[in-house]
Order: structure tokens, then sequence, then C-alpha cells
């Protein structure tokens, strides 16, 4: 039996991760660029007790047309800078942590470390950085590349990038600033650390214009469930964010992750592993079921044919409610070829093929009572699968509500999730131990 309370986020990228989340009644339908519906999560966020908000971010819009008309019937293709976004949320909050996604591929050390250092100070010790590196050629042909870079290149300088920037965060000790007016000092200038760094792919003499931080350093995100992006967290971070269906899988992910800490000078737990899942709840599951199938009937055929031919092959000329056709696969993956072969062994048709993949966009689905989700969130827990979750939700605000009103609840009735914040800071919420300078 675990002693330690869950750790819960939420993500709130556009108006939800359902691919029909714009056309609900109840969504604001151009909510992605509008600070008021974005204020509104936050504030459900903090209301129950949740631990931050999570903005994942891309450096390009989906350009890929086809079958054609298909693209100008997606919401993914306009949202706000996130980190612009947070620090205009920062004022309007107390303690819901703040974490917004950056590259390591198209940006500089320098710029993240001073962007997250500030929000870190606007917000009273409530950043995050989500590390990632990019991957897609439409982000390349944003940044006078033709392709984006080889993997390994990627992982290599984001493990070097990550080190500058952690490097630049110590530029000051926590009492530099003495502002001695009587003295004329404003700092001690044996307590300034300059980086000098100089590798294979940044040369950062520092320091950082901004001092030390109110969380010693804003709190470190990975995702990369590659080796070499399980090293970086292993290393560096503070949370990991996974996409797990299967609880075994998710076990031995766990474990994984939490026997590398040591050596690199760490606890296991010093990471907290959060999954991200999608929950539909109601107070019997029928209702459940049904607000779950409301979105499932939004999907406009157009855009569900147009994921099938991204991720399966072409099904541009496929009757929706008709059977699976024979398609050269895209992608010659063994999940290709296993879900067409699931898709026809269960006699579904194309509609209800679309429905199930792109109703999930790669997220474990829970649908039931408020009581059998959090069974459900229980057994992963104790399972040790994961620290908590990140709740990644159909669309906003409603579902977030109905996260808050409703399983927030029955995870506090049974002793599984805070009743306060614990502190002022999201490493102190997050249970974290208190920074210690460390590259």
């Amino acid at each position: 039996m675990r002693t330690d309370k869950m750790r819960i986020g939420l993500s709130t990228r556009r108006v939800g991760y359902h691919i029909a989340a714009w056309r609900h009644p109840s969504v604001n339908p151009g909510g992605q660029e509008s600070l008021a519906f974005f204020v509104e999560n936050a504030r459900l966020a903090e209301q129950g007790k949740l631990d931050f908000i999570f903005l994942a971010d891309g450096l390009g819009i989906v350009a890929h047309d086809f079958p054609p008309g298909s693209l100008s019937h997606s919401n993914e293709n306009v949202e706000f800078e996130p980190l612009t976004l947070l620090s205009a949320l920062a004022p309007l909050t107390r303690h819901v942590g703040l974490i917004a996604t950056a590259s390591t591929t198209y940006d500089e050390p320098f710029h993240i470390a001073r962007r997250y250092a500030s929000l870190d100070h606007l917000s009273g010790g409530r950043a995050g950085w989500n590390v990632v590196t990019s991957w897609s050629e439409l982000e390349a042909l944003n940044f006078n590349r033709e392709q984006h870079l080889d993997k390994d290149v990627r992982y290599e300088r984001a493990r070097e990038f990550v080190q500058v920037v952690l490097g630049l965060w110590n530029s000051w000790e926590a009492d530099a600033f003495l502002h001695d007016k009587a003295t004329g000092r404003f700092f001690d200038d044996a307590k300034l650390n300059v980086l000098n760094h100089k590798g294979k792919h940044f040369q950062v003499r520092g320091p950082l214009s901004v001092s030390r931080t109110p969380q010693g350093r804003p709190v470190v995100v990975h995702a990369g469930v590659s080796e070499p992006g399980r090293e970086i967290a292993a290393a560096y971070a503070d949370l990991f964010y996974t996409n797990d269906y299967d609880i075994e899988h998710a076990k031995g992910f766990y474990a994984d992750i939490k026997r590398r800490l040591p050596a690199h000078g760490r606890s296991p737990d010093d990471i907290k592993i959060l999954p991200g899942v999608q929950i539909f709840t109601a107070p019997t599951r029928a209702e459940a079921r049904d607000k779950f199938e409301e979105l499932q009937g939004l999907i406009d055929p157009v855009v569900g044919i147009s994921v099938l031919c991204n991720l399966l092959g072409d099904f541009s000329k496929a009757d929706p409610d008709g059977p699976i056709p024979d398609v050269a696969l895209t992608l010659r993956t063994s999940n290709a070829e296993k879900t067409i072969a699931m898709a026809r062994a269960e006699g579904l048709t194309v509609r209800q093929l679309y429905q199930r993949i792109g109703g999930k966009a790669g997220i474990r689905q829970i649908i039931g009572t408020p009581s059998e989700v959090v069974d459900d969130l229980v057994t992963w827990f104790e399972g040790r699968a994961c620290d908590g979750f990140n709740i990644c939700p159909s669309h906003s605000p409603e579902n977030v509500r109905d996260f808050v009103e409703h399983i927030v609840p029955e995870l506090q009735g049974r002793g599984l999730f805070r009743t306060e914040y614990e502190g002022t800071t999201m490493r102190e919420n997050l249970g974290l131990p208190a920074f210690t300078p460390r590259i």
C-alpha cells in the first residue's frame, strides 16, 4: 500500500484532445485563441487542487490535406505560443504549476533558460519546462531546413542543451543579490558562477541575466521513451509524461526509469511518472457512455478518413459505412498491420475504425462512474505503473469540470489526493526534493 499521494496535472492543448472537440455544443470553437478560455481551465485546475496545467506544443501546423479538403475541417492549426500564454495566466492563478513545451531542436539554451527562469519568478515558483526534440519535416521547413535532424543527432543535441540550461540556471547563488544601498553593492561577486560551456553543439559563456528562481530552478519534464530519451529523463527530469495503454507495459517502463536514477546520483522518488488519461464520467455508466458517444458522433467523416490515411493507408475512396477496404499501408509497421487485422476480425466499418482511432488521440480512455474511474486509477497507482496522471480532457471546459467535480472528491474521500496545496511552489506540491545545484 502506497503512502504517498497521486500527482495530477491537466493538459490543456487547444479546446480538447478529441478530434471533434471543437464541434461539441458546450465548446467555444475559437477557445484555443481566447485567454478567457484558458483562465477558466486554469481556475478549474486550482479548484481541484491539481498540481499543474501542461501545454503541449509544436512548431508547425498540420499540412496533410488528404483527402483533399480534410485540412479545412480540422482545428489543429492555430494555438497560442505556450510560454506567452502561461505568463498571462501567472498573475491570474496562485497555486497551480505552469508547464510549457519548448524544443531543443530549433531554439538556443540561453533563450530557454531566460524565459523559464523569468516565468518562475513571475509565478512565484510555478514554472516547468517540457523538454522535446522536434522531429517532423513540417517543423524543419519553418526553420531554414529541408529535413529534420537525424534522431541520434537530435537527442545528442538535446542532452547537451539541457546541461547548458541547467548550468545557466546555476549562474547565481540564492543569496547573491545584496541590494545594499549603504555600501553600494548590488550583488556579491563571489556568488556569481560563469558557465563557460564549450561543447559539440553549443558554446555559451553565461551568466544568465535572471537570478536564481524561487524553486531553485524550474521543474524539468520529459516524454521521450527511446533509450536516449530515458537516459535524459533519468539524469535531469523531475516529471516524465507517458502515453501507455497497457498496465503491464507501464509497470515495466516505470521500473526501468526508476532503476536508472541511482546511477545519476538521484533517488527513485526524484522523478514522478504520469501517463496521460482521458476520462468520461457521470453518475451512471450509461450517462458516461452517452457523453463519449456524443463526441464520437461529431467526428467529421472527412477528418476521420484523413486520420486513417495518415496512419494506415489510402482510405480516401472508402465508404464510411462500408467494410475495411484493401489498402497499401502507408507505414508497414506491425502496429498498422495489427490495426487492420483487428478491424477486419471485429467486422468494423470504416467509420467505426476512425472513431476508435481518432477519438482516442493516442490517449488511454476510461468511461464510467466516479467510483469505477477511480478504481481504475488506483489499480495503476497501487500497482506502481505510475505516480499519478496527466488528465487530457476530451473537450474543455466541460470535461475538465466533470473531473474536478466528480473524480477529485472521490480521490480525496479515499485519501489518495490532497485537499489543500502543501506548499507555495510546484516543486513542493509535487513532493520533489529541494533543488540542489548539480549538472
